[in-house]
């Protein structure tokens, strides 16, 4: 494989049991999988030995859906990856969190402390997080609006990048003859002072590995998209269509380079939830027996909530009604507002079997076939202008990591399309994304300058 060539980036978006929310009820289940650390350590493991560039966990402030539908009960994520990062040695760890609930020394701290008990391998996948019920957990009546939770992201962002430019790069000296641990000219306040935050700084561990973690994002509605442009190295999106995806990445390239960033600074990794078996026919059992699984009544439900109308005016059997909120009103998750409503009209789904696509993915493509035919899926996009790579998502856990690593993996590889072993240590090594300049340093100034 030539050093030039472009090669697909794949990241493991690991959830408990599995992506299919009736995959708790297999017998080959663990329903306790979720707070069972040596599960998320062999995912890890498994993710590593196929030379995935990193592994990543969604996470909210608020308990997902209903209890009794699924296992809803996680670890909070930061955490969960400093134990993954002991048991393994070179993929990359991608935790979510929230701008809208937390501060930015906290925030920037801990992705700091990730970083360095990792290696380099720390990426932090920002989100506003949507909801009232967020929002109440934190003594607030109701969610702040769309376009006030971006607001506070971007401060959020520079805030953060400020703090962990806070020290340079050899501001630690530790000579022990001389007395002198660090050059106290090379660690500095930053005296931000902004519309959302107020921080003097500076950051109480010193510039970590990869200079700034990753910073990865996930919206795709307008806002989204320029948070994404503006700040983003790797972006997660649900697309159902490759024409959908082409115009997702055309137009997240075109803003980013609009910005004065070059195009490849931003890979955008579209998910896939795959079922793969030897045949396509057997595929498509196992996918069938999955759906067969699902409480029709809780899905109703959850469905119900995200378009914002009664469970009643959901009939199993009917397709969606034609009176659905304008997409304008919703303040909190549009873009997947807007993916499941253009779904079920587009392919005039009812709701029984809107609920079977959504069971598998939440709205990401979901692809039944062999290892060849998912490979040839994946290999479509991505020399189609649709993805850099791809965000793993297996329907089932462990079973259908280790079958993606085992099966699909090794066709990409004889095709050219993904690495065979590691070439480098960090995050962005395995992204192929620059360190951040210091832009507190001289050198770190000249480069703002020049950019």
């Amino acid at each position: 494989m030539s050093p030039q060539q472009r090669t697909l980036h794949l990241n493991a978006f690991l959830m408990s049991t599995g992506h299919h929310e009736a995959s708790w009820r297999l017998p080959e289940s663990n329903p306790r999988a979720s707070t069972d650390i040596r599960h998320y350590q062999n995912l890890a493991r498994i993710a590593e030995r196929g030379t995935f560039d990193s592994i990543f966990f969604a996470d909210s402030p608020v308990i997902f859906g209903d209890v009794g539908r699924r296992p809803a009960g996680k670890l909070e994520p930061t955490v969960l990856l400093t134990a993954i990062a002991a048991a393994t040695e070179k993929i990359g760890l991608i935790a979510t969190a929230s701008t809208t609930y937390n501060d930015p020394f906290n925030l920037a701290r801990r992705f700091a402390s990730v970083d360095f008990v990792s290696g380099g391998r720390a990426g932090w996948n920002v989100v506003t997080t949507a909801g009232p019920e967020a929002a109440r957990n934190f003594g607030i009546d109701d969610q702040p609006a769309h376009a006030a939770r971006y607001e506070r992201a971007a401060e959020f962002l520079e805030v953060a990048a400020k703090l962990w430019d806070s020290w340079e790069d050899d501001a630690v000296i530790a000579d022990k003859e001389a007395g002198v641990w660090a050059d106290s000219t090379k660690v500095r306040p930053i005296n931000h002072v902004g519309k959302h935050f107020r921080v003097r700084g500076p950051l109480n561990v010193p510039r970590s590995p990869q200079g700034h973690p990753l910073i990865v994002q996930a919206g795709s509605s307008e806002n989204g998209k320029g948070l994404a442009a503006r700040y983003a190295e790797a972006v997660f999106t649900a697309q159902q269509t490759l024409e959908d995806a082409q115009a997702f990445y055309g137009d997240l390239k075109a803003r980013t380079v609009a910005l004065g960033r070059a195009a490849e600074s931003i890979k955008i990794l579209p998910g896939i939830v795959p079922v793969i078996a030897s045949t396509h026919a057997e595929a498509l059992r196992l996918e069938r027996e999955l759906d067969e699984l699902i409480r029709p009544e809780y899905a109703r439900a959850e469905l119900a909530k995200t378009l914002r109308v009664n469970p009643e005016d959901l009939p199993l059997d009917r397709q969606l009604p034609a009176d659905l909120p304008d997409e304008d009103s919703i303040e909190g998750a549009k873009s997947r507002y807007t993916l499941i409503v253009e779904l079920a009209r587009r392919e005039k789904l009812t709701v029984r079997q809107l609920i079977g696509r959504l069971g598998g993915g939440r709205g990401h493509l979901t692809f039944a076939g062999t290892p060849e035919q998912v490979a040839d899926a994946i290999q479509l996009w991505f020399e189609n202008g649709a993805a850099d790579g791809f965000n793993i998502m297996p329907a089932v856990l462990p079973s259908g990591l280790e079958t993606f690593v085992d099966r699909v993996v090794p066709v990409l590889r004889h095709r050219g399309l993904f690495r065979t072993e590691y070439t480098g240590s960090t995050l962005r090594d395995h992204y192929g994304l620059d360190r951040p300049a210091n832009r507190f340093s001289e050198l770190g100034s000249l480069a703002a300058a020049g950019a």
